[in-house]
């Protein structure tokens, strides 16, 4: 099961419909196995059917990751014009992060709520569930 903060579902949501007609990508950080912190990374290929990390950006976030001695716990990004689930491209890219939850969101419908969670370990895709945390009260997100 992958918990996510609210406050970090409404970031991807809307980094997800800002970037559309083009796929969107980030990561979240986390730390003891809660997620801490969110990146929105750019879109090199700024296409509607393929993301890649921007090189230095994606250094700097590893880095960053790292001195705060967090962990990376899920990738994210959207899929404009399919389904949530991922693709045989995310697929392949899942082998250098096998650690990782992946989180899609899609952008195909304006009106509607898409997002669905995976653990893709050797090639093997697994549907996990997804629960949104609210904010507990007296406290701001995440």
């Amino acid at each position: 099961m992958l918990e996510i903060p609210q406050s970090m579902v409404d970031t991807i949501v809307a980094h997800a419909r800002r970037d559309h007609p083009d796929e969107c990508c980030g990561i979240i950080a986390a730390k003891d196995g809660r997620p801490s912190r969110l990146f929105e990374m750019q879109n090199t290929e700024r296409s509607p059917t393929g993301f890649e990390f921007d090189s230095a950006q994606w250094l700097s976030v590893h880095r960053d990751i790292d001195e705060a001695d967090e962990d990376f716990h899920v990738v994210y990004h959207s899929h404009t014009m399919t389904e949530a689930y991922p693709s045989r491209t995310d697929i392949r890219w899942s082998l250098t992060t096998p650690f990782a939850h992946w989180l899609l969101v899609s952008t195909r419908s304006p009106d509607e709520l898409e997002m669905r969670a995976y653990t893709i370990s050797d090639g093997i895709v697994r549907e996990e569930e997804v629960r949104v945390r609210a904010p507990e009260a007296g406290t701001s997100a995440p």
